[in-house]
C-alpha cells in the first residue's frame, strides 16, 4: 500500500523517530508537550520545541523517585513528565 500523505522522514531519523514518543502534561491551566528519547537503563532525554531540556532517570524500584540532570524545570513539572513517561511505557507492553 502506497504512503498517501505528505510527511517525509529525515535521512537517519525514522529509527530514532520510532523509539522517541510526546507526551502533554499540565503546567498551570495549559497543558505542554514534551519529546521523550529513550536513553536505556532507565533514563530519557527530554526535548520541547525548542530543543533539549535534560534528561530524566527513573527509579525502578522506587516507583516514586526520579532524577533529573540539566533540567531548568521545577518538581511538579519533572514528576508529571515522570508519571507521564512511566505510564507510556506501561501502555507500550500492551
Amino acid at each position: 500500500m502506497e504512503n498517501q500523505n505528505d510527511f517525509k522522514f529525515k535521512e537517519g531519523d525514522t529509527q530514532e523517530s520510532a523509539q522517541q514518543f510526546r507526551i502533554e502534561v499540565a503546567e498551570g491551566e495549559n497543558g505542554r508537550y514534551f519529546y521523550i528519547k529513550p536513553l536505556g537503563h532507565a533514563r530519557y532525554e527530554i526535548r520541547d520545541d525548542e530543543g533539549v531540556i535534560g534528561s530524566v532517570q527513573l527509579d525502578e524500584n522506587d516507583h516514586a523517585h526520579c532524577e533529573s540532570q540539566g533540567c531548568e524545570l521545577d518538581l511538579p513539572l519533572i514528576y508529571s513528565i515522570r508519571d507521564q513517561i512511566r505510564l507510556h511505557e506501561g501502555l507500550k507492553g500492551i
